[in-house]
């Protein structure tokens, strides 16, 4: 005869499955939160990270932070060499080619995949990312920059269904934004040129090549700057 759960079993199976589901829910938060501060250039490359100074940023034990890296670091966006030393690697310019072409690549085909799904209501909040990007600009934000300019790409590309490559996208963007807030902090924002306006007319045109075309022009416009960072009389 089987041995049914007794009420106080279940009770403890539901405890243990909801501290999973917890425990669960704060690794997957502060990964997203990593993530996003690599994306917005918020973690130098060449510096090393403290998970103990991360986890009393955040207000969480080192675990899920050091869990959150782990992950990170398999996405090619951290390199953990000890426990101590863990750091976003120097770019260097076969990387940096590699990393143009991937986004070359991806980004201008996740545009179009969600374009159809962009409405009007999602439109409106992209043309307010690129006021806000247009005002950092203005005003010599560059975290403000980093911040809007990352909204506005994400904003049409989340409307697709395609989460991989999304997610793939993102992965780029971490290993890009250090580099980038680096290089940008060096000239300031009066060199950057926003190239979102070509954007947002295609999507209310509802025009594929446009946005496609728009999104390569985005993209070239800023690696250019960042190819020639060490360039004499840059």
């Amino acid at each position: 005869m089987a041995t049914q759960a007794t009420p106080t079993r279940y009770a403890k199976a539901l405890a243990n499955d909801a501290a999973d589901a917890d425990v669960s829910s704060l690794r997957q938060t502060i990964y997203e939160e990593l993530r996003h501060r690599l994306i917005t250039g918020k973690i130098a490359p060449g510096v090393a990270i403290s998970t103990r100074g991360l986890a009393q940023q955040l207000g969480v034990s080192q675990m899920p932070v050091r869990d959150a890296l782990s992950r990170i670091s398999a996405e090619g966006a951290v390199e953990i060499r000890s426990k101590r030393a863990i750091m976003v690697p120097r770019m260097s310019p076969a990387r940096l080619e590699e990393i143009i072409r991937c986004r070359l690549l991806l980004e201008p085909t996740a545009a179009t995949d969600a374009l159809p799904h962009i409405d009007a209501a999602r439109l409106r909040l992209i043309r307010a990312a690129d006021e806000a990007t247009d005002r950092a600009l203005e005003q010599g934000d560059l975290n403000g920059y980093m911040e809007s300019n990352y909204r506005f790409h994400s904003l049409i590309y989340s409307a697709a269904p395609t989460q991989i490559l999304n997610r793939l996208v993102d992965s780029l963007w971490m290993q890009f934004g250090p580099f980038m807030r680096v290089v940008y902090g060096r000239y300031g924002t009066s060199k950057l040129v926003d190239r979102h306006v070509a954007a947002t007319d295609a999507i209310a045109a509802k025009d594929g090549a446009a946005l496609h075309e728009a999104i390569l022009g985005d993209i070239n416009d800023g690696m250019d700057l960042m190819r020639n960072w060490e360039q004499p009389g840059a």
